[in-house]
């Protein structure tokens, strides 16, 4: 088994001048990936607009925070806001910076998979058939603009160090990893455990993820009051109190079945077949099968996407559907792996289309709905980003800079009304209250692991007042509304949304 290979350029290559290279690959890959950004980029989901704020904030105004005028801690992805901050302060547009991480991520990816892939021996259309099963599968999808993309060509990026035995860049993309979510640490951990000789110059693999991860950690304990986003606490919260009723991460895919049943068979059929594509790998692998034994860099990685999975479980949390994206990636990856890097040229023929027929059905799947689409394929929202940004504009104009209490979703209204939203994501002095709860709930090695994590957390911040309050409504009005709005989803159906005086 030789993990360690690099891929040699062959004589031709080196013939060719380098300014006369084009890289058709890569520029298809961005192209394509900046035309299908203009068509989803209308349903971006709210979430999605939490993170948009934090950028365009930090670019701006050069403030840590879901509102401009105060900090908060509630941005899950360091690295993704960062990365936005960056460009919104080129572009001046937050919108537009996600459509170029967007297209930045999707060359990175296909580059990381075109690299591992010629090391593992896998033919050269291998990235083209993986990149497309990616790009189109509907929870991704539903998931651009929030770190899913930035995920993805991480752990691809992971795969290349090690089987090209760089330690150092291994550790550094680690560390990244770990600003994109902290979870991902788990996927580090497992690939640098299953490479050959994993002990060999380990040290350089923490040496370069330490460099890049504790500086922010450090200023993100000491300046913003706490290591790890504030959302662990805000979501492990929402699981302890059934927020979703009894749905969870665990049985969250029923959810989905109930409401959007074609969406998310083709959404998680890439786990099934992993399931199976495992079975099989790992009996060849056993029986001395040189050709299996080539892509375990991908087993590794379905092997960590379950584990991933597995610990989401037993946090019992929500089931938002971009907690699925690192399973979800892992396991298309390890398929697609599997597809083409088999000998026999039977099961490559009918696995490649087998793959082929899930992405033109999920094309099909995603244009059935008609052109532009008004809600991503997953979606847990009250109604449409459009419609919330023209709700928000109002509510900025009616609410004349006083405060408003949110309706459980804040982030378009957060972004377009101009105005101070507010609840636990935007307004720090809420945080105290859901720290306690938590810790009351905890057990003693959880609960001192948040006081560690809190310890320089500003417990003197008092609640912003409330003077107004968006209320969703499906039964009678309230009375003295300012304003209302019908609001409507798949989830949901149909309510009214209420601008009323806080009480």
């Amino acid at each position: 088994m030789a993990l360690g290979l690099t891929t040699p350029k062959t004589g031709q290559e080196q013939l060719i001048p380098a300014r006369r290279r084009v890289d058709w690959l890569l520029l298809g890959v961005a192209a394509t990936s900046a035309l299908f950004f203009l068509l989803v980029h209308g349903h971006l989901i709210d979430d999605t607009y939490i993170t948009l704020s934090y950028a365009r904030n930090l670019a701006f105004h050069g403030n840590w925070g879901l509102l401009a005028d105060s900090t908060s801690n509630t941005a899950t992805s360091p690295l993704n806001v960062l990365s936005l901050a960056a460009l919104t302060f080129v572009l001046r547009d937050a919108v537009l910076a996600a459509g170029v991480l967007y297209v930045a991520g999707q060359v990175l990816l296909v580059q990381a998979l075109r690299r591992v892939g010629a090391v593992a021996g896998l033919p050269r259309w291998f990235p083209v058939l993986a990149i497309a099963a990616l790009t189109v599968n509907p929870l991704l999808v539903s998931s651009i603009g929030m770190e899913v993309e930035l995920g993805a060509a991480g752990l691809c990026w992971l795969l290349v160090f090690s089987v090209e035995r760089r330690p150092f860049a291994f550790g550094l993309v680690a560390g990244a990893l770990t600003l994109v979510r902290v979870d991902l640490l788990l996927f580090a951990g497992v690939i640098f455990l299953i490479r050959r000789r994993f002990w060999v110059d380990g040290l350089r693999s923490v040496q370069g993820a330490a460099l890049v991860a504790v500086p922010w950690f450090a200023f993100s304990w000491v300046v913003l009051g706490a290591a790890v986003p504030d959302t662990l606490v805000i979501k492990t919260l929402q699981g302890a109190r059934q927020a979703w009723g009894k749905w969870e991460f665990g049985n969250g895919v029923g959810l989905y079945w109930q409401y959007l049943p074609g969406q998310t068979v083709l959404a998680f059929l890439c786990v099934g077949l992993a399931a199976l594509a495992g079975s099989r790998w790992l009996v060849l692998v056993l029986r001395g099968n040189a050709a299996c034994r080539k892509i375990l860099p991908f087993a590794a990685l379905a092997m960590a996407g379950a584990g991933h999975a597995l610990a989401y479980v037993s946090l019992k949390v929500p089931p938002y559907h971009w907690y699925y994206g690192p399973g979800i990636v892992a396991a298309t990856l390890f398929v697609c792996a599997v597809v083409a890097g088999s000998a026999l040229r039977i099961e490559r023929a009918a696995g490649t289309a087998a793959v082929v027929a899930l992405i033109g059905a999920s094309v099909v799947g995603y244009a059935g709905a008609g052109l532009p689409r008004d809600f991503a394929p997953f979606t847990s929202n009250y109604t449409t980003s459009a419609q919330y940004a023209e709700i928000g504009r109002e509510v900025g104009r009616l609410a004349a800079g006083r405060t408003v209490a949110s309706a459980d979703e804040i982030g378009v209204l957060a972004y377009t009304c101009d105005c101070a939203i507010i609840d636990v994501f935007s307004d720090r002095g809420r945080m105290p209250g859901a720290i306690d709860e938590l810790e009351a709930r905890a057990g003693r090695l959880s609960r001192g692991l948040l006081r560690v994590n809190f310890a320089f957390f500003d417990y003197t911040v008092r609640p912003r007042k409330l003077d107004l309050a968006l209320r969703r409504v499906q039964g009678a009005p309230p009375p003295d509304s300012l304003g209302s709005w019908t609001i409507s989803a798949p989830m949901y159906g149909t309510a009214r949304l209420y601008l009323v005086p806080a009480s």
